[in-house]
């Protein structure tokens, strides 16, 4: 088939599929980051739907720091299953606050969570496969 030559390229699109998810993630992670405490502060009180409802500034900062730190180290590869976990668990968090604070039926609720559970799937399938020889940490 023609499209098994494909396969040669593999690192290639483990690259752009890096250099693109780590942008977008800089793109959010970093104005969260710079934002400040009053910010932090909403974010992590995402983690009361997870069962942890003390020092939400902590885990808002935790949050904002994987979105901007870990989409860096995403993006050049360094670090990269390590930052992986974080975005995934950042990932995973986001889910289900959605699923607890959106209004509506299962559907209603998955089509606000669905990017955050795509994005989650992505970090932890990554997480697996590794980044590839085109980055820092030279799979």
């Amino acid at each position: 088939m023609i499209l098994r030559g494909l396969s040669k390229y593999r690192d290639t699109g483990l690259l752009l599929l890096r250099i693109l998810i780590g942008l977008s993630f800089l793109a959010h992670g970093l104005p969260k980051l710079m934002e400040g405490p009053d910010l932090w502060i909403k974010l992590g009180k995402s983690m009361q739907f997870v069962g942890v409802g003390s020092y939400p500034i902590f885990w808002g900062l935790m949050a904002s720091l994987s979105e901007s730190v870990g989409g860096f180290l995403f993006l050049i590869g360094f670090a990269f299953r390590p930052a992986c976990l974080f975005l995934l668990t950042t990932m995973t968090v986001a889910t289900i606050m959605h699923f607890h604070t959106t209004p509506g039926s299962f559907w209603e609720k998955w089509e606000v969570a669905s990017h955050a559970t795509e994005l989650g799937s992505l970090f932890l399938s990554l997480l697996l496969i590794g980044p590839g020889k085109f980055s820092v940490d030279r799979d």
